[in-house]
């Protein structure tokens, strides 16, 4: 029975739960909650995966009183029957093939990320044309490189040599106000290691089967990182300012690896400009659900496991 509630467990987080969290409309007015929420759903699913898959591998044990193995897995066909015993089977060998997918996942994302970033930080650095010689513009920090492109461009490249990455295209259609928005923006990313978030989502994502993963809950994610950064751009250039911007860079792109202001999520982000009403309410039951789901799973493994502990250690 506890394998089973476990395992109904992590397909409601991984999917239905997602999925339904994906459509909903509240995210946008309080975007730092509903991360929250994301990420305890997502660790609460990995967590309720490797715990079906340790109670059924406890189940297949007969175990003396010292809690030591004393019979052969292969042994309990007779004992749980061949049904049963081969979907004990099936759900072990599943909840081993998402662990190893998610170590695979987060090994492959890290590294191939890494590496785009670091050649396209070279390139940038080569390719710079920024003219640094008034020493009070937002343009002459030290993070800030522009490339000879006139379409419209913004983006930041994450890592221990951070760059924020504009076009001339960007520069000119700008004004001081919303270009200070922009690099705003786009530091937030930056500061926050939004790109951290978004590769262990990518993880998660990829270390699910697809029949059982919801294909929105990424996109989703992705956007509300964009948020995060837009309010932190609210709160330094206004909401104006970064309206303006969004728009002239609606139709921004960047190289893998990297985040850009614009996408397609920019009209839903220039409507959530306009929308100033409380969110306290909204924010304390999205901390709370995050705390619900993420404490519930890990008390329901700790507790036996360290009651088992303790009948070991006494006896």
């Amino acid at each position: 029975m506890t394998a089973f509630v476990f395992g109904i467990v992590a397909v409601i987080l991984v999917w239905p739960a997602p999925s339904w969290l994906a459509s909903a409309q509240w995210p946008l007015r309080a975007p730092r909650a509903a991360m929250a929420l994301w990420q305890s759903i997502a660790l609460a699913a990995v967590l309720s995966a490797f715990s079906c898959g340790l109670s059924i591998a406890s189940n297949m044990l007969t175990l003396d009183e010292q809690g030591r193995p004393v019979a052969n897995p292969l042994e309990e066909v007779a004992t749980l029957g061949i049904v049963r015993w081969t979907a004990y089977i099936t759900v072990f060998l599943l909840t081993l093939f998402v662990g190893a997918r998610l170590i695979y996942s987060v090994i492959r994302v890290s590294m191939r990320t890494r590496a785009r970033r670091s050649a396209h930080r070279q390139l940038v650095d080569l390719l710079d044309r920024m003219d640094r010689s008034a020493p009070d513009s937002p343009l002459s920090a030290r993070d800030v490189r522009m490339l000879e492109v006139d379409q419209p461009m913004a983006y930041c490249l994450p890592g221990l040599r951070q760059r924020v990455v504009l076009s001339e295209g960007t520069v000119a259609r700008l004004t001081r106000d919303e270009l200070e928005a922009v690099i705003s923006h786009e530091r937030a990313h930056l500061r926050a290691r939004h790109d951290l978030i978004l590769e262990a989502f990518i993880a998660v994502h990829d270390a699910f089967p697809r029949f059982v993963r919801s294909r929105s809950a990424l996109g989703a994610v992705q956007l509300l990182v964009e948020l995060l950064a837009d309010d932190t751009a609210i709160r330094t250039s206004g909401r104006t300012h970064l309206g303006r911007a969004l728009v002239a860079c609606a139709d921004s792109v960047a190289p893998s690896g990297a985040m850009a202001i614009g996408g397609p999520s920019t009209l839903a982000r220039v409507k959530r400009l306009s929308d100033t009403r409380p969110t306290m309410l909204i924010s304390t039951l999205a901390y709370t659900a995050a705390a619900a789901i993420l404490v519930i799973p890990t008390l329901a493994v700790a507790i036996p496991w360290l009651n088992e502990l303790h009948r070991l250690i006494s006896t």
